[in-house]
Protein backbone atom coordinates (compact mmCIF):
# COMPACT_ATOMS: atom_id res chain seq x y z
CA UNK A 1 0.00 0.00 0.00
CA UNK A 2 3.03 2.43 1.37
CA UNK A 3 4.70 1.91 -2.26
CA UNK A 4 1.07 2.24 -4.04
CA UNK A 5 0.71 5.79 -2.37
CA UNK A 6 4.56 6.89 -3.29
CA UNK A 7 3.60 6.13 -7.17
CA UNK A 8 0.79 7.91 -6.97
CA UNK A 9 2.29 10.74 -5.81
CA UNK A 10 5.58 10.35 -7.91
CA UNK A 11 2.94 10.20 -10.58
CA UNK A 12 1.31 13.21 -9.79
CA UNK A 13 4.52 15.25 -9.05
CA UNK A 14 5.25 14.33 -12.97
CA UNK A 15 1.91 15.12 -14.12
CA UNK A 16 2.14 18.86 -12.34
CA UNK A 17 6.11 19.67 -12.88
CA UNK A 18 5.16 19.57 -16.40
CA UNK A 19 2.64 21.16 -16.85
CA UNK A 20 4.62 23.78 -14.97
CA UNK A 21 6.28 25.13 -17.75
CA UNK A 22 5.52 29.03 -18.38
CA UNK A 23 7.33 31.72 -20.32
CA UNK A 24 6.47 35.57 -19.34
CA UNK A 25 7.63 38.30 -21.65
CA UNK A 26 7.46 41.28 -23.83
CA UNK A 27 6.20 41.85 -27.30
CA UNK A 28 7.52 45.17 -28.88
CA UNK A 29 6.97 46.36 -33.04
CA UNK A 30 4.72 48.24 -34.82
CA UNK A 31 1.36 48.35 -36.00
CA UNK A 32 -0.47 49.64 -38.85
CA UNK A 33 -3.82 49.55 -40.01
CA UNK A 34 -6.10 48.59 -43.34
CA UNK A 35 -9.31 49.83 -43.70
CA UNK A 36 -11.37 52.92 -45.57
CA UNK A 37 -8.46 55.22 -44.77
CA UNK A 38 -4.92 55.40 -45.74
CA UNK A 39 -2.35 53.16 -47.16
CA UNK A 40 -3.81 49.23 -47.65
CA UNK A 41 -0.23 48.05 -47.41
CA UNK A 42 -0.21 44.82 -45.46
CA UNK A 43 2.85 44.83 -43.82
CA UNK A 44 3.81 48.89 -43.09
CA UNK A 45 4.28 49.36 -39.61
CA UNK A 46 3.88 53.09 -38.73
CA UNK A 47 3.39 53.24 -35.11
CA UNK A 48 4.82 51.77 -32.01
CA UNK A 49 3.11 48.41 -30.48
CA UNK A 50 4.61 47.12 -26.72
CA UNK A 51 2.83 44.84 -24.22
CA UNK A 52 3.29 41.91 -22.62
CA UNK A 53 2.70 37.86 -23.36
CA UNK A 54 2.20 34.94 -21.13
CA UNK A 55 2.48 31.19 -22.49
CA UNK A 56 1.45 28.15 -21.16
CA UNK A 57 3.07 25.41 -22.95
CA UNK A 58 0.94 22.19 -22.67
CA UNK A 59 3.07 19.77 -24.66
CA UNK A 60 6.70 20.49 -27.26
CA UNK A 61 3.69 21.01 -29.73
CA UNK A 62 1.29 23.50 -28.53
CA UNK A 63 0.74 26.77 -25.65
CA UNK A 64 -1.88 27.95 -24.39
CA UNK A 65 -1.21 32.25 -25.00
CA UNK A 66 -2.06 35.09 -23.48
CA UNK A 67 -1.33 39.36 -23.99
CA UNK A 68 -2.05 42.28 -24.17
CA UNK A 69 -0.78 44.78 -26.82
CA UNK A 70 -1.45 48.60 -26.58
CA UNK A 71 -0.73 50.96 -29.31
CA UNK A 72 -2.31 53.46 -31.75
CA UNK A 73 -3.75 52.65 -35.30
CA UNK A 74 -2.45 55.53 -37.86
CA UNK A 75 -4.33 55.82 -41.16
CA UNK A 76 -3.47 58.98 -43.49
CA UNK A 77 -4.74 59.07 -46.99
CA UNK A 78 -1.45 61.31 -48.34
CA UNK A 79 0.41 57.33 -47.91
CA UNK A 80 -2.38 55.77 -50.18
CA UNK A 81 -1.26 54.40 -53.64
CA UNK A 82 -5.02 55.06 -54.39
CA UNK A 83 -5.61 58.63 -56.19
CA UNK A 84 -8.94 58.73 -54.96
CA UNK A 85 -8.03 59.01 -51.63
CA UNK A 86 -4.99 61.41 -51.71
CA UNK A 87 -7.24 64.02 -52.97
CA UNK A 88 -9.89 63.12 -49.89
CA UNK A 89 -6.84 63.37 -47.70
CA UNK A 90 -8.10 62.23 -44.47
CA UNK A 91 -6.51 61.20 -41.53
CA UNK A 92 -6.92 59.87 -38.08
CA UNK A 93 -5.31 58.19 -35.11
CA UNK A 94 -7.12 55.59 -32.76
CA UNK A 95 -5.69 54.57 -29.83
CA UNK A 96 -5.98 50.73 -28.81
CA UNK A 97 -5.74 48.24 -25.91
CA UNK A 98 -5.98 44.56 -27.52
CA UNK A 99 -6.49 41.55 -25.00
CA UNK A 100 -5.91 38.29 -26.77
CA UNK A 101 -6.21 34.67 -25.92
CA UNK A 102 -5.35 31.45 -27.95
CA UNK A 103 -3.08 28.92 -29.13
CA UNK A 104 0.28 29.07 -30.36
CA UNK A 105 1.43 25.74 -32.41
CA UNK A 106 4.57 24.79 -33.15
CA UNK A 107 5.95 22.88 -36.58
CA UNK A 108 8.50 21.09 -34.82
CA UNK A 109 8.61 19.81 -31.18
CA UNK A 110 10.08 22.78 -28.78
CA UNK A 111 10.97 20.91 -25.65
CA UNK A 112 12.15 23.04 -22.94
CA UNK A 113 13.62 20.49 -21.06
CA UNK A 114 16.08 19.27 -23.64
CA UNK A 115 19.48 20.49 -24.35
CA UNK A 116 21.22 22.32 -27.52
CA UNK A 117 19.61 24.51 -29.71
CA UNK A 118 15.78 24.84 -30.44
CA UNK A 119 13.82 26.47 -33.08
CA UNK A 120 10.47 26.50 -34.85
CA UNK A 121 8.32 28.40 -36.95
CA UNK A 122 4.85 28.58 -35.33
CA UNK A 123 1.27 29.80 -36.02
CA UNK A 124 -1.12 31.15 -33.16
CA UNK A 125 -4.91 31.71 -33.45
CA UNK A 126 -7.42 32.49 -30.99
CA UNK A 127 -9.77 35.53 -30.02
CA UNK A 128 -9.09 39.11 -29.32
CA UNK A 129 -11.14 41.89 -27.70
CA UNK A 130 -9.88 45.26 -28.34
CA UNK A 131 -10.44 48.53 -27.09
CA UNK A 132 -10.24 51.49 -29.35
CA UNK A 133 -11.87 55.14 -29.45
CA UNK A 134 -14.98 56.15 -31.52
CA UNK A 135 -15.69 59.03 -33.69
CA UNK A 136 -16.30 60.31 -37.18
CA UNK A 137 -14.90 62.49 -39.49
CA UNK A 138 -16.43 65.58 -41.00
CA UNK A 139 -15.01 67.47 -43.94
CA UNK A 140 -11.67 66.06 -42.62
CA UNK A 141 -11.82 67.01 -38.93
CA UNK A 142 -11.86 64.36 -36.36
CA UNK A 143 -14.94 64.67 -33.96
CA UNK A 144 -14.82 62.62 -31.49
CA UNK A 145 -17.87 61.17 -29.66
CA UNK A 146 -16.00 60.94 -26.00
CA UNK A 147 -16.92 57.25 -25.97
CA UNK A 148 -14.90 54.07 -25.64
CA UNK A 149 -16.08 51.28 -27.53
CA UNK A 150 -14.82 46.95 -27.79
CA UNK A 151 -15.16 44.97 -30.41
CA UNK A 152 -13.99 41.22 -30.78
CA UNK A 153 -11.84 40.28 -33.44
CA UNK A 154 -9.47 37.23 -34.96
CA UNK A 155 -5.92 37.18 -34.57
CA UNK A 156 -3.80 35.06 -37.53
CA UNK A 157 -0.14 35.48 -36.87
CA UNK A 158 3.06 33.51 -38.17
CA UNK A 159 6.29 33.70 -36.55
CA UNK A 160 9.68 31.86 -35.91
CA UNK A 161 11.17 31.35 -32.22
CA UNK A 162 14.36 30.02 -30.92
CA UNK A 163 16.26 29.29 -27.66
CA UNK A 164 18.91 32.35 -26.91
CA UNK A 165 19.91 30.90 -23.58
CA UNK A 166 18.36 28.38 -21.04
CA UNK A 167 15.39 30.45 -19.77
CA UNK A 168 15.16 33.14 -22.84
CA UNK A 169 12.95 32.65 -25.78
CA UNK A 170 13.38 35.13 -28.27
CA UNK A 171 10.79 34.87 -31.50
CA UNK A 172 9.53 37.74 -34.48
CA UNK A 173 6.04 37.43 -35.76
CA UNK A 174 4.08 38.88 -38.11
CA UNK A 175 0.26 39.13 -37.04
CA UNK A 176 -3.05 40.20 -38.97
CA UNK A 177 -6.23 40.77 -36.93
CA UNK A 178 -9.56 41.10 -38.04
CA UNK A 179 -11.75 43.04 -36.74
CA UNK A 180 -15.35 42.92 -36.28
CA UNK A 181 -16.35 45.99 -36.63
CA UNK A 182 -15.81 48.63 -39.31
CA UNK A 183 -15.55 51.45 -37.03
CA UNK A 184 -11.74 51.59 -36.17
CA UNK A 185 -10.96 54.80 -38.71
CA UNK A 186 -14.30 56.83 -38.19
CA UNK A 187 -16.39 55.63 -41.45
CA UNK A 188 -19.13 54.19 -39.77
CA UNK A 189 -20.96 56.03 -37.16
CA UNK A 190 -23.51 54.83 -34.91
CA UNK A 191 -25.96 56.62 -35.07
CA UNK A 192 -28.45 56.44 -37.93
CA UNK A 193 -28.92 60.33 -38.58
CA UNK A 194 -24.91 60.41 -38.16
CA UNK A 195 -24.21 57.65 -40.27
CA UNK A 196 -26.28 59.22 -43.29
CA UNK A 197 -24.36 62.48 -43.22
CA UNK A 198 -20.43 61.04 -42.35
CA UNK A 199 -20.38 57.39 -43.37
CA UNK A 200 -17.77 56.93 -46.44
CA UNK A 201 -16.02 54.56 -47.79
CA UNK A 202 -17.06 50.25 -48.51
CA UNK A 203 -19.74 49.93 -45.32
CA UNK A 204 -19.70 46.09 -45.85
CA UNK A 205 -16.14 45.69 -45.11
CA UNK A 206 -14.85 45.03 -41.62
CA UNK A 207 -11.28 46.75 -40.23
CA UNK A 208 -7.91 45.23 -40.23
CA UNK A 209 -4.94 45.77 -38.68
CA UNK A 210 -1.29 44.10 -37.96
CA UNK A 211 1.10 43.91 -35.61
CA UNK A 212 4.92 43.24 -36.79
CA UNK A 213 7.25 42.49 -33.94
CA UNK A 214 9.45 40.21 -31.32
CA UNK A 215 8.89 39.04 -28.42
CA UNK A 216 11.69 37.69 -25.63
CA UNK A 217 10.22 35.80 -22.90
CA UNK A 218 11.56 34.10 -19.89
CA UNK A 219 11.04 30.72 -18.96
CA UNK A 220 10.02 28.92 -15.69
CA UNK A 221 8.72 25.88 -13.74
CA UNK A 222 9.83 22.54 -12.67
CA UNK A 223 11.51 20.17 -14.99
CA UNK A 224 9.57 16.79 -15.02
CA UNK A 225 10.58 14.27 -12.63
CA UNK A 226 11.39 10.49 -13.51
CA UNK A 227 10.27 7.87 -11.45
CA UNK A 228 11.98 4.02 -10.94
CA UNK A 229 9.04 2.11 -10.66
Amino acid sequence: MRFKILLLLCIISCTFSYAQIHEIGIFAGGSNFIGDVGSTNYISPNKPAFGGIYKWNRSPRHSYRFSIILSELEGVDANSDDPRRIQRNYSFTNNIVELSAGIEFSFVDFNLHEGGKLFTPYLYGGLTLTNFDEFYINNGNIISADEKKYTLGIPMTIGFKTRVSTQLIFGVEIGARYSLTDQLDGNYPDSSNLFDLYSFGNTNNNDWYMFTGATLTYTFGRKPCYCDY
